[in-house]
């Protein structure tokens, strides 16, 4: 986790309106906060921005998943294959910001051009 001044004053309450659209459950393998056996329910900044609260940028991930797309997730790198059904909404947000300069776009936004955001990104 990064230095807690990179994380804007308000990060508390986002961090809780992220869980609570994920209805406490992660994102990629949906199981269930439960800390009592584990499974802590946290917020990942998918492109390491702790600064960077775009809905396309937070991900509600169990710890251990969190550790596992943290290794592996680099939002910039292209890719071959298709992304996770998970991923894709927040993956097309970023190429929208990063691409087409459209940082502000809604989930919904994002949903119907899907197809065409995501086709930014892949490596011919």
């Amino acid at each position: 986790m990064g230095h807690p001044s990179e994380y804007p004053a308000n990060w508390p309450q986002i961090a809780e309106a992220v869980k609570l659209a994920a209805a406490w459950h992660c994102i990629r393998c949906a199981h269930i906060h439960a800390p009592e056996v584990g499974r802590t329910l946290t917020v990942h900044h998918l492109d390491m921005d702790k600064a960077n609260c775009r809905w396309w940028n937070l991900a509600a991930l169990c710890q251990a998943c969190h550790l596992s797309v943290q290794v592996r997730v680099v939002m910039e790198r292209p890719y071959m294959f298709e992304h996770a059904l998970w991923f894709r909404p927040y993956v097309a947000g970023w190429y929208a910001a990063t691409h087409l300069g459209l940082p502000d776009l809604t989930r919904g936004q994002v949903m119907v051009r899907l197809d065409e955001l995501l086709a930014l990104g892949r490596v011919a």
